[in-house]
């Protein structure tokens, strides 16, 4: 499995980290995008952090996590460093095995989730769903089993987070999704087009696309947001992933 991870170690270590950009809500949750495919999930006095790096700097101001979810361990997902200096001693913090492998020591609870396992955790639903790539081309990127992506039920909303993959059966077959995070970038993940297809096959009620650059830039999110409007149902947000 090593020999997968290094050459996306070593291109997505210099991704830098910018100014906060502004929340969005949906209902009573709170979303703040920081950068890529970095987050925060804010609902009542319960607070997420998703992939967080950037060190403490990237999240002041805002509240300790209860909560940290990892999906993998490349670069621009895990960063140790960062971890060790937001976890508290009352944080868990949800990661595969691989992640668990590299974090080293850092306060909180470690709980390890494989794809299709669940917890609770801080009056959180935490499911691990499979990341992987199923191109052929690009299967050496994230191997079926190596990653998770969640869905998180918080004060209610049933929420998606990707993490790296192409559009899987397993995110195809989700339901009941208030809001989905994702992922668009080539060649690490999936255009827009397949993307947009799984959204509408899946009909999360707020799609936001996230994790959007890729080798050749960003991807087109005007042409995402064109192909899953045609459901209008489902709202697409764009929000700013990229700040300056």
């Amino acid at each position: 499995m090593r020999l997968y991870v290094a050459p996306l170690l070593l291109f997505f270590a210099a991704v830098p980290v910018l100014a906060q950009a502004a929340a969005s809500t949906v209902g009573e949750l709170t979303i703040r995008p920081l950068q890529h495919a970095t987050l925060v999930l804010s609902h009542g006095e319960t607070t997420i952090y998703v992939d967080p790096l950037g060190g403490a700097e990237a999240f002041a101001g805002e509240a300790p996590p209860d909560l940290i979810l990892i999906t993998h361990v490349h670069g621009d997902h895990l960063d140790p460093a960062t971890v060790a200096a937001v976890a508290q001693d009352d944080t868990t913090i949800v990661v595969p095995q691989s992640v668990a492998e590299r974090l080293g020591e850092v306060k909180g609870v470690v709980k390890v989730l494989a794809n299709g396992e669940t917890a609770e955790v801080a009056g959180v639903s935490v499911e691990a769903i499979p990341m992987y790539n199923l191109t052929e081309e690009r299967t050496q990127f994230h191997p079926k089993g190596l990653g998770n992506g969640y869905v998180v039920t918080v004060g209610g909303q049933r929420v998606y987070i990707s993490g790296d993959t192409e559009d899987i059966p397993e995110m195809r077959a989700l339901e009941n999704i208030d809001v989905a995070f994702v992922c668009m970038n080539l060649p690490y993940t999936m255009d827009v087009e397949k993307a947009a297809d799984a959204v509408l096959e899946f009909q999360p009620r707020v799609v936001i696309p996230y994790h959007y650059r890729g080798q050749g830039g960003f991807s087109d999110l005007e042409k995402f947001k064109e192909i899953v409007s045609k459901n209008p149902k489902i709202e697409v947000r764009l929000l700013d992933w990229y700040p300056e």
